[in-house]
Parts: structure tokens; sequence; C-alpha cells
């Protein structure tokens, strides 16, 4: 036990002198204290190495347009992430997958007779394309009850209790030539439908100023008609893919044949370039790839950016459903990087799909327990790559800032609003989380079963910039 503690000690001072530490103190380690040192040594390399001026510039990359599931953006998203993941050393492959997509329209129009305020209408994933006008009436939250016989007229409806598809379909069984759905609370609304609908009739949404004023005036009987004008949407199938790389263990001799997987999606809806939502995980993904190379592992780590998330966590659902059943049992993390880097976004918090801890948030709460002095917070949810893995038993969580930015799914999610204080701080957190999992413990190991020995020259100066 003395000699595995001194050759800690020892390579702790040789390591961090090739890092050009300075300060750095050895002090004598007891017994039981030889794992907790030996997390810290770690968490201090791997904090030093993650780059997060190198994960700004691969989000200015990628958010240089939006990209679309489906669309010539995406796959140049996808080239340049394999060609990243083969840069860094790993065999990264291409996983295509088909579904039925949505096109979005080119336009969107929304006209009301007598009405001279500023309307900006915007589509809902999965609205059809239609040229619709006709009386324009107050339908409530959009119940049967509240709604009555409204053939051929518009029917404004105000979020909440149903979802926005039970809203439209209701107000189109009911006779509604269209449907207007203004917001319940502060800002613009943008949502989706589901899934394509053939009973769906043309709808649009509004911000809730807009929508409040617009029931006044219906309600003060100053405006009678309005005309929706939405043209180019359209559903039909589509092709995305997920780019899988993977770390094998170092030692075949502890492998535990466990997998943990870090991933991130890299496409974003329509508009919007996607800086935050989430060129920032995709780039941060490709940064702990990068890092986690140069460290000893007894785990596999697979780092996969999937696509069609914003369309309905299509690439993660196909790549979890495409697993043999025996390769799915082995995964035993799921770190999922979605909005990571929003300077105007509130704090970090970890979400799984039922408030619950498990694996990843406990690994995840030690470790920026350690590096910031209080453990990162835990609640309830979905809507994003995790929940998935989460379904079939994988103890996996969302790493998410919230509340959430404003420009959340608008033009304005761009590479200027980016922190790289907060890429670094997760980044740090989330791969000093993996490895704690993932490293071999060599201190307690006899010599012959150890495969080759971590040197100070694999920390090279290159990556510290």
């Amino acid at each position: 036990m003395k000699k595995s503690i001194l050759k800690l000690s020892l390579a702790t001072t040789l390591v961090f002198g090739a890092l050009g530490v300075q300060g750095y103190v050895v002090k004598p380690v007891e017994a039981a204290d030889t794992q907790s040192h030996s997390h810290h040594f770690y968490d201090y390399l791997i904090t030093k190495l993650v780059n997060e001026h190198k994960i700004y510039r691969n989000i200015a990359h990628l958010a240089k347009e939006p990209r679309v599931a489906g669309t010539d953006e995406e796959d140049e998203a996808v080239e340049f992430i394999k060609r990243e993941f083969r840069n860094y050393g790993y065999p990264a492959d291409i996983q295509p997958f088909t579904y039925v997509g949505y096109t979005p329209p080119h336009t969107i129009e929304l006209q009301v007779d007598g009405y001279n305020e500023q309307l900006n209408p915007d589509y809902f994933t999965y609205s059809i394309s239609g040229n619709v006008s006709g009386e324009i009436v107050n339908g409530g939250l959009g119940k049967p009850d509240e709604l009555g016989d409204v053939t051929g007229k518009i029917v404004l409806i105000k979020r909440g209790e149903l979802s926005f598809s039970e809203k439209v379909l209701n107000a189109g069984e009911a006779g509604a030539a269209g449907v207007i759905i203004y917001n319940n609370s502060e800002g613009s609304l943008n949502g989706t439908l589901g899934a394509h609908n053939d009973q769906f009739v043309p709808a649009i949404s509004l911000s809730k100023a807009e929508g409040d004023a617009l029931l006044a005036s219906i309600e003060a009987g100053e405006i009678t008609e309005a005309a929706i004008n939405i043209e180019g949407a359209s559903t039909g199938e589509k092709t995305s893919h997920n780019v899988i790389a993977k770390k094998k263990p170092t030692s075949k001799l502890r492998d535990t044949n466990d997998i943990i997987v870090i991933g991130a999606h890299h496409d974003s809806v329509a508009g919007a370039p996607g800086a935050n939502d989430d060129a920032s995980g995709t780039a941060m993904t490709l940064e702990l790839a990068r890092v986690l190379k140069l460290f000893p592992t007894d785990t596999e780590i697979r780092f996969i950016t999937f696509g069609a998330e914003e369309v309905g966590l299509l690439g993660s659902t196909h790549y979890v459903n495409s697993l043999p059943e025996d390769e799915r049992n082995r995964i035993v993390a799921n770190f999922n990087l979605d909005m990571v880097g929003s300077r105007d976004a509130g704090n970090l918090v970890l979400a799984t799909i039922d408030g619950e801890p498990n694996l990843v948030t406990e690994l995840a709460q030690e470790t920026s327990t350690r590096l910031n002095g209080e453990a990162t917070p835990i609640r309830s949810g979905g809507s994003s790559d995790h929940v998935p893995f989460a379904e079939v038993g994988i103890p996996a969580a969302l790493f998410i800032h919230s509340p959430s930015e404003p420009w959340y799914h608008t033009p304005d999610d761009t590479i200027d609003k980016i922190s790289k204080e907060k890429l670094k701080d997760v980044a740090s957190i989330v791969g000093t989380a993996v490895y704690q999992q993932a490293q071999i413990d060599r201190m307690f190991k006899p010599r012959k079963q150890q495969e080759k020995k971590v040197e100070p020259q694999m920390f090279l100066e290159e990556d510290l910039k």
C-alpha cells in the first residue's frame, strides 16, 4: 500500500510539473484517503486539459447556419463531426436512419381586416400549408364545449391545458377553417403538433401580447374577418444521421464490459443557427472525446451526436432501438449535453425523466461538489436525447442550464451569446464524472496487470491550448 501511495504522489509531482503548474505541494496520503486523492488528481488534469476555446471555435463552425434534420446543412455538420472525431484518432461511423419528416413553410401570413397593429405569426412543426379565410372568433382553450360550431371560421385559441395538436384537431372537427394559438406567458410561441395528421387545419402561433390584443378587438366587435396563408410546408420521407465514435478500454485484463455514452444532438430548428441548441453540446462532446482519449480506462466510452432530435428524439431513439439487447444492457450511463453554453440562461441542472437520482447524477454531483463546492441540483425533465436511454432502464441525465435563454429556438441563438466560462464548467464536470466511473484503479493492481504506465509526456503542451 505504501508503495502505491508513493507512486501516486511521485506521478502527481511529475505530471503537474510537466503541465507547468507552480505551487502544487504533494502531501503525505493516508491509506484511507488515497481514493479521494486520486479523484482530485484526475479532476485537476481533466479540468486543465478541457479547452473552452476549442469548444467555442467548433460551435462557431457549426452555427454558421441552421442544421435542420434531413437537409444538406445537417449533412455538412455530420461530415464535420466525423472529420473531427477522426482527427482525434477515432474510427468514427455514420449511422443513417429514415423517418417521415417535416419541411417548414417559407411563407406565413396573417391578415385581419380592420386591425392595424403589427402581427408576427409563426408556424407549428407539422402545420399544413393552406390559404383560408373566415370570421375570426374566440375559441377559449380549444375544448370542444368552448368551440361549439365554428364551421368556416378562424378560431383564436389560448395556450394551456390541452396539447397544441388537440386544440387544432378539436377546432377542425368543429368545422374551423384555420386556427391561431397564442401564448399564455410573455414572449413568442414555438411549438410542434407532434406528428403529421390528415385532420389538421392550417394553424399558426402568436405571442401573448398579440393574442391578448386580438381577443380584446374581437370582444369589442372591432374585427370580424381574418385570413391565414401558409406556403411550403410538407411532410415526407427524409434521412438523418447519427455520428458514433468509440474509445475501447485501455486494458483488456481489466475491461468491465460496461459502456458509458456521452451525447448531444447536432440538428437545429428551422431559422435558428442553434449555437446553444445544440452546437454547444455537440462541440463539447467532441472536446471530451479529445481529452478522454489521453486517459487509460477500463470502460468503453461512446461519443455520439444524434440527428433529428428537434423533430421527436428520432436519432437517439433509433440508436437505442437498433442496439442488440446484450449490448444495450452493457450501457451503464448516458450523459446528455443539450444547451450547455448560453451566457443568458440560468444555472446548470441535471434533469432525469422522473426527477430521481441515478448513477449519472450521483457522479456529476460528486464531481461538481469537488470542483465548485456544491452539488449540481437535480430536477425532472424530458424532451431531449436522454429519454430513449432512460425508457429502457439505462441511467441517464440531461445537462442543461435553466431557465433557458430568451432566444431559445430563434434566429438570435448565435455564437456571440455563448459563455466560455459555462462551457469550461460543464465540460469539466462531465469529463471528471465520466472518468471517475471509467478510470482503471491502478494503485491496487499488481504491476504485471498494468498494460502501460501513464507517463507525463502523454499530456502534450498543445493539449492545453
